[in-house]
């Protein structure tokens, strides 16, 4: 359910359950956890989020979520370890993002996302904190009242919305979004290993 493309120093990690929204499990997330791990590790020049499908993700699997996972440490874990990454990070949005699934792309150096993406966090609605890092990281991008809009008020951002927020970078096209991630790593996968983590901690 969680694909991985190397070409050269790009790394593209796919989920992979459309039929279920790719709401995830904490198997996936494991595994997305291991592949960013593995990713540092080899020296991974650029690192994709993307998904199959019409959504991004759904969020937690939602017998998962009831058994526990909405508040496993794992979504933390993975978030931290994305955000720790030495290499350019992008998150390829090809639909909407919901819930849990929000610190992977939080974490993420750039975000695009198709049209018809929507974005939204309904942990007020749940009774859940979102994942220690998630509220800080939203409202470094968007401001501490949009961030309170999406986590407390519980509003559904559309794509346009997001984009003037500064949520995500730019706006894509679904059959361009592969093809425009690839372009927006081609010069860090061209660059000498380490400049990359050097210009992020620079930006920090």
């Amino acid at each position: 359910m969680i694909g991985l493309t190397r070409n050269g120093g790009l790394w593209v990690v796919t989920l992979g359950r459309p039929e279920k929204a790719n709401s995830l499990t904490r198997d996936m997330l494991g595994r997305i956890d291991e592949i960013a791990a593995l990713a540092a590790a080899e020296g991974a020049q650029a690192l994709v989020l993307t998904g199959t499908g019409k959504v991004f993700s759904a969020g937690a699997d939602l017998d998962e979520a009831r058994a526990g996972l909405a508040t496993d440490g794992i979504w933390e874990q993975l978030s931290g370890r994305i955000a720790a990454l030495p290499c350019l990070t992008i998150a390829a949005l090809n639909g909407t993002l919901a819930g849990g699934a929000f610190g992977m792309a939080l974490a993420c150096d750039l975000r695009l996302a198709v049209p018809g993406a929507k974005f939204f966090y309904p942990v007020m609605k749940l009774g859940f904190l979102p994942q220690p890092s998630d509220p800080g990281r939203l409202a470094a991008l968007v401001g501490p009242a949009r961030a309170k809009m999406i986590l407390m008020a519980g509003q559904k951002i559309g794509a346009e919305e997001a984009l003037a927020w500064g949520l995500i970078d730019r706006i894509v096209a679904p059959e361009a979004l592969a093809e425009t991630a690839a372009a927006l790593a081609a010069d860090a996968c061209a660059a000498r290993p380490g400049l990359a983590g050097a210009i992020k901690t620079l930006v920090r």
